[in-house]
C-alpha cells in the first residue's frame, strides 16, 4: 500500500512538472517573432500528455485520477492564457495584467471603489492594492478622493485618460481572448461554460475556503509589476 502511494505521488509530481515545462514552452513561443504559435501547442500538448492521460483519452474517461488530470489541465489552461495577454498587455500598452485588472473593476463603477471594495473584488490584500493604486496615480489613470461621510476611506476613480485607455485595452484583450479560444467548436464553448458554471457553484459551497490569495497573489501581482 505504502509502496503504491509513493509511486502515485511521484507520477503526480512528473505530471506537474510536465504542466510547468509545457506553460513555459508555449509563453516563450509566443514571443518568438515568425514562429507559428500553433506548432509549438502541439509540442506543449505532446509534453503535457502522458501515457496515463493518454489512456484516459483512449477509455473514454473511465481511468484512474480523472479528477487531477482535470485539475492540472485547468491550471495549465488558465497558466497558457494569463500568460500570453500579460506578454501581449506588455508589448502592446506597456502594462500589466495586475494594473489592467485594478482598471476594469474601476471601469464597471462610475462612483468609484473604496480600496476595501477593490481589494475584495480582487480577492487580494489591501497592501497589494494599495502599490498598484500608487503606480496609477502616477501615472494618471485613476485618482483618489476622500469620502463624502467617512474621512478615513478613500475612493478610488477612474481618470478621462484612463477610461479612454482601459477601453482601448480591454477591446484588444477581448480579441486575445477569443482568439485564444476560437479554435473550439461553438457547441465546446457552450458545454465548457455549462461545466465551469456548475463547478464554480460547487465550489462556492465548499466550507472552509477563505475567498482570499493574499499572500500568495500579492507575490504575483507584485512580481508582475516589476516585470512590466
Amino acid at each position: 500500500m505504502d509502496v503504491a502511494l509513493t509511486m502515485t505521488r511521484k507520477t503526480r509530481t512528473k505530471t506537474r512538472e510536465r504542466v510547468k515545462t509545457a506553460a513555459r514552452a508555449l509563453d516563450d513561443a509566443s514571443d518568438v517573432k515568425g514562429v507559428p504559435t500553433a506548432r509549438f501547442g502541439k509540442l506543449v500538448e505532446s509534453a503535457v500528455l502522458d501515457e496515463g492521460a493518454r489512456r484516459l483519452v483512449r477509455d473514454g474517461g473511465d481511468s484512474d485520477h480523472i479528477e487531477i488530470r482535470i485539475w492540472l489541465r485547468l491550471l495549465s489552461c488558465t497558466t497558457r492564457i494569463e500568460n500570453v495577454l500579460k506578454s501581449r498587455l506588455r508589448r502592446e500598452f506597456g502594462t500589466s495584467l495586475a494594473r489592467f485588472d485594478v482598471l476594469a473593476q474601476l471601469d464597471r463603477f462610475a462612483d468609484g471603489l473604496t480600496m476595501t471594495e477593490l481589494s475584495r473584488r480582487l480577492l487580494v490584500s489591501n497592501g497589494a492594492i494599495t502599490g498598484l493604486v500608487e503606480k496609477l496615480v502616477a501615472d494618471r489613470l485613476v485618482f483618489r478622493e476622500g469620502h463624502s461621510k467617512d474621512k478615513r476611506t478613500v475612493i478610488v476613480r477612474l481618470t478621462a485618460k484612463g477610461s479612454a485607455f482601459f477601453r482601448k485595452m480591454a477591446l484588444r484583450h477581448e480579441e486575445w481572448v477569443i482568439s485564444l479560444l476560437s479554435d473550439l467548436s461553438r457547441e465546446a464553448r457552450i458545454d465548457l461554460l455549462h461545466n465551469l458554471i456548475l463547478l464554480k457553484r460547487r465550489l462556492d459551497g465548499v466550507p472552509g475556503k477563505s475567498g482570499r490569495f493574499d499572500a500568495a497573489m500579492r507575490e504575483v501581482m507584485l512580481a508582475d509589476e516589476k516585470a512590466s
